[in-house]
């Protein structure tokens, strides 16, 4: 390292600009290898797992926005967690499930199956939904029915005519009292009416 420096010194001294770039970028590859060649996984993209690459971010970077970059670069390139007694497991916030996986990440089979308990959660909450507002009707319509029945009855309806005078007169006119024609108060009555009607009928004559 000394020597590139060193050489990189003299070109500059020579005025070779040219020549310097060249060297400061063979100078950096030099490095680049020296640090890949000691530390092989040192780097978060050698990591294994996420476990792993939180590790070597977290002992290799100090907390700044690269951190934070690093660190969600790691959660995005593994989806699965270790597991206590090993393994992995796939957390699915859509179904707020676990689930057991063989690597740090799912294979195609292991995202197959859970998409398929996916439907399957699907078609239970959608169940669940319909049994939910179902039961919501029917207790709004036993509360509506409790509503009616605490309501109190109201006084029975009176039929009245539209002209009580007149209903009234019609009642109070006396029935003629009924006889037989053999009876002798029956013929006197009957007799005494024709001279009234024949009266009443020369009067209207002479007038």
């Amino acid at each position: 390292m000394y020597r590139l420096w060193d050489m990189g010194l003299k070109l500059w001294e020579a005025g070779g600009g040219v020549r310097l770039l060249a060297g400061v970028a063979v100078a950096l590859l030099v490095a680049m290898l020296v640090v890949w060649l000691v530390f092989p996984e040192s780097s978060p993209e050698q990591a294994r797992d996420f476990e792993e690459c939180v590790e070597l971010v977290q002992a290799n970077f100090s907390p700044s926005e690269e951190f934070g970059h690093l660190m969600t670069g790691c959660n995005a390139r593994f989806a699965g967690r270790r597991k206590p007694g090993g393994g992995y497991t796939y957390y699915d916030f859509m179904q707020d499930k676990n689930f057991d996986i063989a690597g740090p990440n799912p294979t195609a089979e292991e995202r197959k199956r859970i998409d398929r308990e996916y439907i399957g959660y699907l078609d239970v909450q959608r169940r669940e939904q319909v049994s939910a507002d179902l039961a919501r009707r029917q207790n709004e319509r036993l509360w509506v029915e409790m509503e009616r029945a605490r309501q109190p009855v109201g006084p029975p309806m009176v039929l009245t005519p539209a002209n009580p005078a007149a209903a009234s007169a019609r009642h109070d006119k006396p029935k003629p009292p009924q006889c037989a024609d053999d009876s002798l108060s029956c013929s006197l009555s009957k007799i005494t009416t024709a001279v009234k009607n024949a009266f009443a009928s020369s009067n209207k004559t002479k007038q």
